[in-house]
């Protein structure tokens, strides 16, 4: 039984470590956006929101299995997720669809972190993959609403 918990821990704080990516992207897109694109400033501040409020939630789970929660690390730290590191490296246009680019790989990534963690052979109970589920479903919103304001801007320039 403790094996198993330290494999579910070992899951939570790989998806603690994306949304620390995912924190740590929005904010430096936040950083890398012109003054005239607060939509998208604002846009990014509630997607690193929605990460800081998904860590709290995955901490909680993992203190109450008596684990220690990586609350610090990101990815790159990590063993599996790293595609944020390129998303922070890829500002080089810094233009709107670039940015957003950039942006919507980063959620593919926090995706595929998610789809494994559902796939994970570690024992969750009802309540963890409940959690994980509610997450995956708010990320795949924000990915998808990134994307669409990706594919405004790839509209606005082939017009």
């Amino acid at each position: 039984m403790q094996h198993n918990n330290e494999e579910l821990v070992e899951v939570l704080n790989d998806l603690i470590r994306i949304n620390n990516d995912r924190i740590e992207g929005y904010e430096k897109a936040m950083n890398e956006t012109k003054d005239i694109d607060a939509d998208l400033r604002t846009l990014f501040r509630r997607m690193a929101d929605q990460s800081r409020q998904n860590k709290a939630e995955l901490v909680q789970e993992v203190q109450k299995r008596g684990g220690g929660a990586d609350t610090k690390s990101t990815t790159n730290a990590g063993k599996i997720y790293r595609a944020w590191m390129g998303v922070k490296a890829t500002f080089s246009g810094k233009d709107r669809k670039s940015v957003l680019a950039a942006c919507e790989y980063g959620e593919d990534a926090a995706q595929k972190a998610y789809q494994q963690a559902t796939e994970s052979e570690a024992t969750m109970d009802a309540d963890v993959r409940q959690l994980i589920t509610k997450e995956k479903a708010s990320l795949k919103e924000s990915h998808d609403l990134i994307k669409r304001h990706r594919d405004m801007q790839t509209t606005k320039t082939t017009k």
